[in-house]
């Protein structure tokens, strides 16, 4: 297992569509592995197989609902959206920005486990942002495309959050 660089907005692999896992092996079981790895150093939220320069549709997500949680997402479609909610949004790809995003306030996701298992999984709140963030990831799109108005960096993001505690 090993921390892979997690490539940034410009890098064109980020435009391109993942291709679906049809090989459940060792290579796909060290992938997980090292995106764990990777996700964990860089303490995300989720993390999918392109951003660390890998065209296949794989996705680790940190749930937040157990301490040390990753869900681990082969091929992952979207199957249900539900409800809405606006908040601000950031990604490992695009370090030190952040943006207003609407995504649904819960979502349902099909996916194949590391052994080609099927299942589905709901998540709400920040689950559902991280399971549609995720999939954008794999269908080539960022959610700086998603924005509403302007992208906001570390510093002005600090800026606002003192202005709303005073």
């Amino acid at each position: 297992m090993s921390v892979r660089k997690i490539i940034t907005k410009g890098d064109p692999v980020l435009g391109k569509k993942a291709h679906p896992v049809t090989q459940f092996d060792e290579k796909l079981h060290g992938l997980l592995d090292d995106m764990r790895d990777t996700l964990a150093q860089a303490s995300g939220a989720g993390l999918a197989a392109p951003q660390v320069g890998i065209l296949r549709r794989v996705v680790v997500i940190s749930t937040g609902e157990e301490e040390g949680e990753i869900l681990e997402l082969v091929n992952p479609t979207i199957v249900a959206t539900e409800g809405e909610q606006d908040g601000l949004e950031g990604c490992l790809s695009v370090p030190g920005y952040w943006g207003r995003v609407k995504r649904p306030m819960k979502a349902t996701v099909r996916a194949q486990d590391r052994n080609g298992e099927w299942f589905e999984r709901t998540g709400e709140a920040m689950t559902a942002r991280c399971f549609c963030h995720e999939v954008d990831h794999l269908d080539g799109r960022l959610y700086t495309e998603l924005v509403e108005g302007k992208l906001y960096t570390n510093d002005e993001l600090e800026e606002m959050m003192e202005e709303q505690e005073d």
